[in-house]
Order: structure tokens, then C-alpha cells, then sequence
């Protein structure tokens, strides 16, 4: 018999009290089954433009300062809004002074938007540039630079969760938050504390919002890990487009 959306949910939040205790991840299973990979299923190649921007379009004074300036490759996770799930993930590369956008995928973030103060369980992802060190996740790495922790049991998702967000962790990139950075993405270290929150990744997009991460297709995450690589100091900037822009 179907399990109905109370008893789903209740399922879901005690599924994900059990992960995060072993994974310190995120993503806990939304309502309804989703088919795996309906958004985005294919990424968008951008004409090459004979001379990029000299900024990563989008992103204002504030967040654009705190971007390493030794970094040439940037994940930037474009909000529609504050307290939307629904996001636009792009990949730019830099070559001199020029930023060039290489690719594009529809993506989601947490299902209740968006925060400059991003605390445990508030479903929201937050504001902010994070670097990307660290990879991993239940399948093995699909070719990547990043130090990749492959781990079948360590990254499956709890049996409870619907058949949509079964395949949520087959390959993860820790975006460093509230985290060691240099360790597995599973690390539960919250050097910040435990109510900052933790264990934020982007990983497989099941089709709806998150509990703090970002997620995209499959074809998506397997693009940037063959792409990201440590020696261009890859970061992501991310949030909703009010907060992206802000001098």
C-alpha cells in the first residue's frame, strides 16, 4: 500500500537523523516520488565568446572580493529566489582577466530558499563563496581530479527514502562549509559547531528542493568532476540573485 505524505515525512526526518549521524550530508527525501534526473538531464554548451567578461556575471562587490584571486574556475549557483528551491547552476572557467561560461544545468537548492545565516535544520542553503576540495560518493569516481572517497555502504542513502532519492549520493562534492576541508565529504567534523549546520554537498538532483545542499543531474555531476580540478582553486558562489548581486 502506498505510504501516504504523513507517514512519508515521518519516515524521511527519522531516515535522515540516521545519515547525517554516519554521513554529516544532506538531502533528506522530499514528498512524492520524482523520477531520478527530470530536471536537467542535459547540460547547455555556451558559444565560446571571443573575449569573456572580465567578472563572473551576476555576482556583486561583496561575494566577488572573497572569490581567491588565484582561482580560474567558479560554480555559480544562481537562486530564483529567496525562498525558491529552484536554481540555475553554471560553470565558468578564467584565462587572464576573462571569464568564460562553459556550461549550465537547471539545478535546486534547499526547499525553503536561501540565508546569509544558515542553520541546522532550517531548510535553507546558504549565501556565500565555499571552496571545492573533496569528492566522493557510492559510485566510483567517473574520472576526476579530486580527491575522491568511494564508499558504497558510507554514502547510501538509508532504505527508508523513496525509490526517487535512492541514487541522491552517488557522487557528491563537499562544498565547504562548516567542514574540514582535505577530508571525505562523510567527515562529520563542524569545526564552527553543530548548530551552524554541516555536511552540505552538491550531489544527484531527484526533481525537488533539498534540506541545505544543491543538487543536479547526473550528467551534471559527472561534467564537473571530470572538470574541476585542485590546481585551479575551484570555488562556488551561491545564492539567491538579490543576495548574488549585492555591492
Amino acid at each position: 500500500m502506498p505510504i501516504d505524505n504523513a507517514r512519508r515525512a515521518a519516515v524521511a526526518v527519522a531516515a535522515c537523523a540516521v545519515l547525517l549521524a554516519t554521513l554529516a550530508a544532506c538531502g533528506t527525501p522530499a514528498h512524492g516520488p520524482v523520477p531520478r534526473g527530470v530536471q536537467g538531464a542535459h547540460g547547455r554548451t555556451a558559444p565560446a565568446p571571443t573575449a569573456g567578461p572580465t567578472r563572473v556575471p551576476g555576482i556583486g562587490d561583496r561575494l566577488y572580493r572573497r572569490i581567491p584571486a588565484g582561482s580560474r574556475q567558479v560554480v555559480a549557483v544562481y537562486g530564483e529566489g529567496r525562498d525558491s528551491a529552484g536554481s540555475r547552476l553554471v560553470l565558468y572557467t578564467r584565462r587572464g582577466t576573462r571569464w568564460r561560461e562553459v556550461r549550465a544545468w537547471p539545478a535546486h537548492n534547499g526547499r525553503a530558499g536561501w540565508t546569509t545565516r544558515h542553520r541546522e535544520g532550517d531548510q535553507r542553503s546558504p549565501v556565500g563563496v565555499f571552496t571545492l576540495t573533496d569528492a566522493g560518493g557510492v559510485l566510483p569516481a567517473p574520472g576526476t581530479r579530486l580527491p575522491y572517497d568511494h564508499d558504497a555502504a558510507a554514502y547510501a542513502p538509508p532504505a527508508g527514502w523513496d525509490q526517487a532519492h535512492q541514487h541522491d549520493f552517488d557522487h557528491v562534492i563537499a562544498i565547504d562549509y562548516n567542514r574540514r576541508r582535505g577530508a571525505p565529504p562523510r567527515d562529520a567534523t563542524r569545526p564552527w559547531g553543530e548548530d551552524r549546520g554541516g555536511g552540505i554537498w552538491l550531489h544527484l538532483d531527484h526533481g525537488s528542493g533539498t534540506s541545505a545542499c544543491v543538487s543536479v543531474s547526473e550528467e551534471a555531476m559527472e561534467f564537473l568532476l571530470r572538470t574541476l580540478d585542485p590546481a585551479d582553486g575551484p570555488v562556488v558562489v551561491m545564492g539567491d540573485r538579490a543576495a548574488l548581486t549585492a555591492g
